[in-house]
This record gives C-alpha cells, structure tokens and sequence, in this order.
C-alpha cells in the first residue's frame, strides 16, 4: 500500500512538471502598414471618409489560429484627418470628439471568436467620448513572413457598425445632415514579437 502511494506520488508529480504553461503570443501593430478608418454618410447623398493617423494596437494570443486572442487599441483623437483642415478641427471640437476633454479612443476585446476560415467575430468594449459600449466586429485575417526580419506577420481587415449618438459624438446633429452609422474599416498588420 505504501509502494503504491510512493508511485502515485512520484507518477503525479512527473506529470505536474512535464506540463509547461503557454505563455501567450504577443504581436504589436505594424503602424506603417495599418490604418485605423472610418467612413460616415454626409447630408444623405455621400460618404465622408477618415482616419486617425495615430493609433497602437497589440494582440495576445496562445493559439496559433488566434481563437483565444485578446486585442486592445488606443488612437489619438486628435489625429482624425479627412483630408479637409477645417472640418477635422470641427471633428476635435466639442461639438464631435471633444479632443481635449476625451484625447483617446480605446477597445478592448472580451471574445474572439472564429466565425469561417479566416474570418473572426471580435465582440469587445469601445471607450470613446467618455463614454463605453459593447461592439461586434468582423476580423478577416490573412498570416504570412515579413521579406526582411523573417518574423511572423498577421494582417486583420476590421470592419464593423456603430451609432455615434450612442457616444454622444455630434449628438446635436440630425441624421440628414450626419449619417447615425459610423462604419469602422481597419487594415492592421502585426508582427509576432
């Protein structure tokens, strides 16, 4: 009985050290070839586009094939540009992002979740205007080798749909003049680190 204790003991502690924890992947975001955009109907007849020209994204992930990742982002709000001077400084103003009140926008996901061959569903908590909601995003990503440092590479399109008023950005603006939708449209590489 005392044997079969003594090989249970040594049987379980072989296995205790023969597994090791994953440590998760990290990828930082490639901001030369990235570009955090957005894109809103103007007076019911066009779409404005934009983007924030500075923005830090990263992703932490165990699994190769992403399923368990987590992402988190910060942009800049007072990089929106949509190449016209006068309505980007409207933009930061506290008529629409506030940007020296609220000077960042950031996402953090709580689930990432594969939805087809490379597409993602990303559901997550977007901070913006001081103001939080949950948001679903889709993520199609495409893994490859960057030519000069040989690392890993991973590109994500990201694309989802959001109410502004919900975060109260131009909430005094109607629809006719500016579109409720703001459609999110990001192209981001990572380089696994």
């Amino acid at each position: 009985m005392k044997k079969l204790a003594l090989y249970s003991a040594v049987i379980v502690t072989a296995l205790f050290f023969s597994f090791k924890t994953l440590a998760p992947s990290v990828w930082k975001l490639d901001a030369a070839h990235s570009k955090l955009g957005f894109s809103v109907t103007h007076m019911v007849v066009s779409d404005i586009e934009g983007a924030f020209t500075k923005f830090d994204a990263t992703i932490n992930a165990v699994n190769e094939d992403f399923t368990d990742a987590s992402v988190t982002m910060t942009a800049d709000v007072a990089t929106v540009n949509t190449a016209q001077d006068r309505r980007d400084g409207h933009l930061k103003s506290a008529d629409f992002f506030d940007a020296a009140k609220y000077p960042t926008i950031t996402f953090a996901s709580t689930s990432f979740k594969k939805s087809g061959a490379n597409t993602y569903t990303v559901v997550g908590s977007l901070t913006m205007h001081g103001v939080t909601k949950p948001v679903t995003l889709t993520a199609t990503a495409k893994t490859g080798t960057d030519m000069m440092s040989k690392k890993a590479i991973v590109g994500f399109k990201i694309e989802g749909t959001f109410k502004r008023t919900d975060f109260g950005i131009g909430a005094s603006y109607p629809s006719a003049a500016i579109g409720e939708d703001i459609t999110l449209v990001s192209s981001a590489t990572f380089v696994k680190q």
